[in-house]
């Protein structure tokens, strides 16, 4: 049985490459699919990816410690002690990457000429730097120099509409626990650009330390964030963060915080499998063809084996062989296609031409492709499997052929 089996592997080999130009176009349609699959899987990815990191830019960390009614009304009075104990023990050990407290309020600027609603946030700018959540860019001056900056960090986009530059002298006004006004003057220090405008237009930086004061709330947070480095494993830490902060606070994760953003990464992997195989049902009929002109063509052939005592069970298999043989080959072919021409696009593909409708969809004016080993492993698993489910019909015939009528098919 061994050396029948070894027979057939190298006949079924031979065979593939009898009618070496059918087998050539089969091959390039398997390797355009696969390249296909494989390419549009890294673009999505690669779209999904973004989405989820701009949502993070505009919702640092991936965990977010907060008072319970903070969500519902997000005013300085519910605002939470600074980590201590073992909340704190908890946030200094791995996976834990960094954290940071900020204070976190609506508020409204005003320059001479006009005022705008926002947010303003009370940052450490030394923990911020670490949970990787600063401003991408300062087109103008610097970011905040410590805790006790005196300065105002603005986005560009914001700073166009209230008509005011760098230096120049603005008021910022919120609540204190008691809702009274509070305010301060303070001076543009630097100006910042992001991916996307709406956030350039909603976040202020001020000093965690000056706005604590200006508000009266000693060293009390907003909020508390917390990175572990990637926010697609969240839900394995999470949970030690929520038992270390007790019942009195509520501890959410970025997918709880943003059901929207942990929805797309969710779907994600559905849609891909989904595009995969639409994309092979297509290819299979031109599968299920090759082969099926294959058989036609050597039904003499296959009877005369029957008649010299083949069993139908070794023609499946060598049939099947040549299937698997054409779509490694083609797999082989387009993953190294994918490959070639996703690496390159990785750096980023400038989309600017549709920037409106990016930013509606939360992404900005650069698509950064992502390939991926499971998207790769995964295009493998989908041609293989359809691949031969497809050639099982054909195959099938093949094996259950009349020997006596094969032999005399002229």
């Amino acid at each position: 049985m061994a050396g029948g089996s070894g027979v057939i592997v190298v006949l079924a080999w031979r065979n593939l490459w009898r009618n070496y130009r059918r087998t050539l176009v089969m091959l390039l349609a398997i390797a355009t699919g696969v390249w296909a699959m494989i390419f549009f899987s890294a673009l999505m990815r690669g779209m999904t990816d973004q989405m989820v990191l701009n949502g993070l830019a505009t919702l640092p960390g991936e965990v977010q410690i907060h008072h319970r009614d903070y969500r519902r009304d997000p005013s300085v009075a519910n605002s939470i002690d600074a980590p201590s104990g073992e909340l704190l023990a908890a946030l200094q050990q791995p996976p834990v990457e960094a954290w940071a407290g900020r204070v976190r309020v609506p508020a409204v600027i005003a320059s001479e000429r006009d005022s705008r609603g926002v947010t303003l946030l009370g940052v450490d700018p030394d923990a911020e730097s670490e949970l990787g959540s600063l401003p991408e860019q300062i087109v103008q001056g610097r970011f905040l120099a410590d805790s006790d900056d005196r300065g105002l960090v603005l986005g560009a986009s914001l700073a166009r509409k209230l008509d005011t530059e760098l230096g120049k002298r603005v008021v910022i006004m919120s609540q204190d626990p008691q809702n009274d006004v509070a305010d301060r003057g303070a001076r543009v220090v630097g100006i910042y650009r992001a991916r996307l405008a709406s956030t350039e237009e909603q976040y202020v930086y001020a000093a965690r330390n000056t706005v604590q004061g200006m508000l009266g709330i000693g060293e009390r947070v907003s909020e508390v964030a917390v990175s572990g480095g990637d926010y697609r494993r969240v839900d394995e830490w999470a949970p030690r963060i929520a038992a270390a902060a007790g019942t009195q606070l509520e501890v959410l994760t970025w997918t709880q915080l943003d059901p929207f953003l942990g929805s797309m990464l969710a779907m994600q992997d559905g849609f891909t499998v989904i595009m995969m195989v639409i994309i092979f049902l297509v290819l299979s009929f031109g599968l299920v063809n090759t082969l099926a002109m294959a058989v036609f063509e050597r039904v003499r052939e296959i009877g005369l084996m029957q008649a010299l005592g083949m069993r139908p069970s070794l023609i499946l298999y060598q049939l099947l062989l040549e299937s698997l043989y054409l779509l490694l080959l083609g797999l082989a072919t387009g993953n190294l296609l994918a490959w070639l021409t996703v690496k390159p696009l990785e750096s980023g593909i400038d989309v600017s031409g549709v920037a409106e409708g990016m930013e509606m969809m939360g992404m900005g004016t650069v698509l950064y492709p992502a390939l991926a080993v499971e998207d790769m492993l995964m295009a493998t698993a989908v041609v293989v499997v359809l691949g031969l489910l497809a050639s099982l019909l054909p195959a099938w015939r093949a094996a259950r052929l009349d020997p006596v009528r094969a032999l005399n098919k002229t």
